[in-house]
């Protein structure tokens, strides 16, 4: 079935915002000595489609995915999950909001031992309640206006304002256009500087959570007091020399994990013996351990 011109356009504005965030997500893990994941082959996995699944078994395809000790060859631990999106009107904006909550809150969860980064970039008109409703889902979001990408556009001639208004004729004039325009990646740099501010906030932001380090852990066998300890490693140690019972009895009752991060981030688990709250410690892939 043959794509209406105003739906090739829209697909190519929401293909700007990818590349146009794929560029400087693949600088950031360069720096930051992480593997990004996008929409493409893959040795360590099946398909193009970057797909996680989570604690239910339900799979969900996102835009971007930050990982420590990831490679070509083995998927590794998720630090950060990214989706983005271009609406034109409001009145798509909420249902999309809704789309991105639905596909990568499951995963924090799925994945709260390394707390992930959330984050979504979106472009074209959201309402404020959309916004909203992310932010407060613990989403960090960089929002491209619409005004600022028909500005960008713009700059080197190309317009691509429009509204239901819009004629076939002119989406193909367009469309043509932007086709013939060689230097598409000038427009995706005019996009960023044009929002640098924004975009400095956002990036900030994901370096912070990438950047964390173990300020303390603490353990709390449930029928003693808490232990706080500085690292993993400490607290391995605690738990293997004090010789407790790994069965459970009337007196402990469980072991409670809290890591607390320096940006005050927090991952608590409970367990029901010594054995398994040691193996929650032994495979936690602590980002960065702080020095002493």
């Amino acid at each position: 079935m043959a794509i209406s011109p105003a739906h090739k356009f829209g697909q190519i504005i929401g293909e700007i915002l990818e590349n146009t965030m794929k560029k400087y997500f693949q600088e950031f893990a360069t720096a930051n000595n992480l593997y990004l994941d996008s929409i493409g082959k893959r040795k360590a996995r099946s398909g193009k489609k970057v797909s996680w699944i989570d604690s239910f078994g339900n799979k969900h395809d996102l835009d971007f995915v930050l990982e420590r000790n990831g490679t070509e060859d083995k998927i590794g631990t998720p630090v950060a999950f990214i989706e983005s999106a271009w609406r034109r009107y409001t009145k798509h904006s909420r249902n999309k909001a809704q789309e991105i909550q639905g596909a990568v809150l499951p995963l924090a969860s799925t994945h709260s031992h390394s707390a992930p980064f959330l984050g979504v970039i979106l472009a074209g008109v959201f309402t404020k309640g959309a916004l909203e409703q992310l932010k407060s889902s613990s989403f960090e979001v960089l929002y491209f206006e619409y005004s600022t990408v028909t500005k960008a556009f713009l700059e080197f001639g190309l317009d691509a304002s429009f509204d239901e208004d819009t004629s076939t004729d002119d989406f193909n004039k367009k469309i043509k256009a932007w086709e013939l325009f060689k230097d598409k990646e000038k427009v995706i740099d005019k996009l960023i500087e044009i929002n640098k501010e924004k975009v400095e906030t956002f990036f900030t932001a994901l370096k912070k959570s990438v950047d964390r380090y173990i300020t303390e852990v603490r353990i709390l066998p449930l029928y003693g007091s808490q232990k706080v300890l500085n690292s993993i490693e400490e607290a391995l140690q605690y738990l293997s020399t004090k010789n407790f019972p790994n069965k459970l009895d009337n007196d402990l009752v469980r072991f409670e994990v809290k890591i607390v991060y320096n940006n005050n981030d927090k991952i608590e688990a409970s367990f029901s013996d010594c054995d398994n709250a040691m193996a929650f410690l032994s495979n936690y892939k602590s980002p960065k351990l702080k020095a002493k």
